[in-house]
């Protein structure tokens, strides 16, 4: 009930907001908006069917089949379709590409995903309607739902004769929950597209109905060994056999949190530590085992960790303070640090900041009142990140809902043609923008 609570007076507001704002609107766009309201119903049976197939990031046919659907509806509203895919070595399925070409206005490359993070042998699998409103989806939010706002933005405008002349990539990637590796494969095709293009909109998850992402923060690995004298416990802290490994992890781990922890949207995590006489760890499983004694002094340990950040300076900054740290090694002991990139940060830039002005404009055009930037501090990486070098960007424009990536996760339906309209119409302000 209290779900239901929340969605009725956001359906009024709405609904209020848009009888007074539809002034604003030109004839154009009012067609668009109504298009979207007729099309609604079946965008919704659309997002139960790609749902209902399952598309775990390693189910690389069920990935694939998703992106067979999409393709099949995008060629009905005469996009250019083709299914790139990825060397049998990488274990990923391919993605999806849908383009439009033309010279007018702006370029955009619109950013979703077809995997999900639930595999063939999760529980959760079905699309389950609670109520009106919301609906149990495997997916569905993050980000089956986005994928399909993108397509019926996009049909309505087509259904209205406003595509012509305007270049549109819709680029649907198949590995987003889990990347495959290398990232100069994985990715190429994206940023291949974002470089002919001046605008990347990404529909990941909606934060709120009137917010979004103009920053997001980059992520990386790193991963600390430590060595130690192994020998009796008697001796611990002796010149002779020093401090062990352990207690070398410990001092690092410590000052990793004293001096390098406290800048704004800088953190960094030790996910997992093994430490003892011998070590074991898999990073492909994330399982790791540790044999050791009290009465012996450790001989090795391994902490493997994740760092966030808002830039590559931030980023290199923090890597060469941890660096030093690692350097500064306790009696008779050795330490290592090694990185590994992965999301490059998108950062708040002003070309990112008009984008969201013009979305505001939309937004409170259509009577769905003021959209916000979002805390990048609280939102996590995606592909949009990795065009953000090359194009202005926005993201979080996809559906709302809660719970991804657990089996509680939902779907807003009601609140799934507002945003779709919002997005149509932004879509073709951009398109009729002058360069």
């Amino acid at each position: 009930m209290n779900k239901l609570r929340f969605t009725l007076p956001l359906l009024c507001f709405l609904l209020a907001g848009a009888l007074l704002n539809a002034q604003k609107l030109s004839r154009a766009e009012k067609k668009i908006v109504k298009t979207v309201s007729e099309n609604n119903d079946e965008a919704i049976a659309f997002l139960e069917k790609v749902v209902n197939i399952n598309s775990g990031t390693f189910n690389t046919a069920g990935v694939k089949e998703v992106g067979m659907e999409f393709k099949s509806a995008f060629d009905e509203i005469g996009f250019q379709t083709s299914w790139i895919p990825m060397p049998a070595e990488m274990k990923r399925a391919g993605h999806l590409f849908a383009e439009t070409s033309g010279s007018k206005g702006k370029k955009l490359l619109l950013i979703g995903h077809l995997d999900t993070v639930f595999e063939e042998d999760s529980p959760f699998q079905e699309f389950k309607r609670i109520n009106d409103s919301l609906a149990h989806a495997p997916g569905g939010n993050d980000m089956k739902g986005g994928n399909v706002i993108i397509l019926y933005a996009l049909k309505a405008l087509q259904e209205n004769g406003l595509l012509d002349d305007a270049q549109i990539i819709a680029a649907f990637t198949g590995d987003e929950e889990d990347t495959g590796d290398p990232l100069e494969l994985s990715r190429k095709d994206l940023i291949d597209a974002a470089k002919r293009s001046d605008v990347a909109l990404g529909f990941e998850t909606s934060t709120g109905f009137n917010y979004a992402t103009v920053a997001r923060r980059g992520s990386s690995g790193w991963e600390v060994t430590t060595t130690g004298k192994r020998a009796h416990s008697s001796g611990v802290f002796s010149e002779r056999t020093g401090a062990g490994a352990i207690f070398e992890m410990g001092r690092i781990l410590n000052d990793f949190y004293e001096e390098v922890r406290g800048e704004e949207f800088l953190t960094f995590n030790p996910g997992i530590i093994v430490g003892g006489t011998f070590t074991d760890y898999d990073p492909t499983t994330g399982k790791g085992e540790a044999f050791g004694k009290t009465n012996v002094v450790a001989q090795t340990a391994m902490v493997n960790g994740g760092l966030r950040f808002i830039s590559e300076e931030q980023k290199e900054s923090a890597r060469e303070k941890m660096r030093e740290i690692v350097s500064q090694n306790l009696p008779q002991t050795s330490a290592t640090i090694s990185f590994t990139d992965s999301y490059p940060a998108m950062g708040p830039t002003d070309e990112n900041y008009e984008l969201l002005e013009v979305l505001n404009e939309v937004s409170r055009d259509l009577g769905q009142g003021e959209v916000l930037a979002y805390d990048p501090g609280r939102r996590g990486a995606a592909d949009v990140s990795f065009v953000a070098e090359y194009v202005a960007c926005l993201d979080g424009l996809g559906t709302m809902g809660s719970g991804a990536h657990t089996p509680e996760e939902t779907v807003n339906l009601k609140t799934m043609e507002a945003l779709t309209q919002r997005t149509a119409l932004l879509i073709y302000r951009l398109i009729n923008q002058k360069q």
